[in-house]
């Protein structure tokens, strides 16, 4: 097993590598640096905004290939991603957005997978009964509802409970407030901003999973190992839990495997509504601002998150799939 992450780790390495300088090439011909600069008040002299996009290595008189090089020398050597137009340090972006998605991404995705897998086998089980059809109702209006609706919805549903009960349950608008005197204000700060973001997040994983594993799991139902299995003796509970839950699980692992590293980049609409300052929201700001090295930076973070992924992936199936372990 090891032997075959270490390789298909290397396959990943070269990927990464060849899609993080094509996106590097790509920035820097697409995105213009200088344009943030031409409406400023006064104007910038040419000769010091050129020296200022020489510094930052973004100058478009340097030949698109010197640029590279200097950009990627000074990856290897120091772990510097460059600066963006406006002077600020990717790393220190990176760094500090990377833990606010991370508070927000990994509680919304662990805990939406296992309420979406046990209500996707709560359906499942209960094929075509009041529960699964009214189940089934409220999975496609959460499927069907954009999530930037979905996020002012419970915006406007929490700021009724606060006015409703007279305390300010909810905050929802940035990761941090107004932090009473009392022991532990600042946690309880944090835990009152994050709920709500975490909320949506939590639906929109959910429902898709659930969807997702009911329909694996009515097909593993109505599989020949099982009817085996009911036929040798075991009980509908016990051919469930052993034999249909366990084939059904093996493609909900790959697809967990790859959302976790995908949410941290696809919740850009979250990020934005609730005024959240991760990866998801700094993705779309390093476009708009003409950032090439913050958009080559997210790249890579997102790249390395996907390789990650990918190599859960394989440890997940292999896990559920005795068969691929014998392979």
């Amino acid at each position: 097993m090891l032997k075959y992450i270490l390789r298909r780790l290397a396959n990943y390495v070269i990927l990464l590598f060849l899609a993080v300088s094509g996106t590097y090439f790509l920035a820097a011909v697409c995105l213009n640096p200088y344009s943030l600069y031409a409406v400023r008040q006064p104007p910038i002299d040419p000769n010091v905004l050129e020296n200022m996009m020489r510094s930052y290595n973004l100058s478009d008189q340097v030949p698109l290939i010197e640029r590279y090089w200097t950009w990627l020398t000074n990856i290897l050597l120091h772990w510097d991603w460059g600066r963006s137009p406006l002077g600020a340090y990717v790393n220190e972006q990176i760094a500090t957005r990377m833990w606010v998605s991370l508070r927000l991404v990994l509680i919304g995705t662990l805990v939406g997978t296992v309420i979406g897998v046990a209500l996707g086998v709560w359906a499942a089980v209960r094929q075509y009964k009041v529960g699964d059809r009214v189940y089934t109702v409220l999975a496609m209006v959460s499927l069907c509802t954009p999530t930037v609706v979905m996020a002012v919805i419970a915006m406007i549903s929490a700021t009724k409970i606060n006015r409703w009960t007279g305390l300010q349950i909810f905050e929802f608008i940035g990761i941090r407030g107004n932090t009473g005197n009392y022991p532990g204000a600042a946690l309880v700060d944090s835990l009152q901003h994050l709920l709500l973001p975490t909320l949506v997040l939590l639906i929109i994983q959910a429902t898709y999973l659930s969807r997702m594993q009911r329909n694996l799991m009515l097909d593993a139902l109505g599989s020949d190992f099982v009817r085996t299995a009911r036929a040798k003796g075991l009980t509908r509970q016990q051919a469930v839990r052993r034999h249909a839950l366990r084939t059904a699980l093996i493609p909900i692992g790959t697809q967990v495997a790859f959302s976790i590293p995908l949410m941290f980049t696809g919740a850009v609409v979250t990020e934005t509504v609730f005024n959240w300052q991760g990866i998801g929201k700094y993705m779309v700001d390093t476009i708009t601002k003409m950032d090439v090295h913050g958009v080559v930076a997210v790249t890579a973070f997102s790249g390395v998150l996907i390789c990650i992924g990918a190599i859960l992936s394989d440890v997940v199936v292999s896990a559920l799939d005795p068969r691929v372990r014998l392979t």
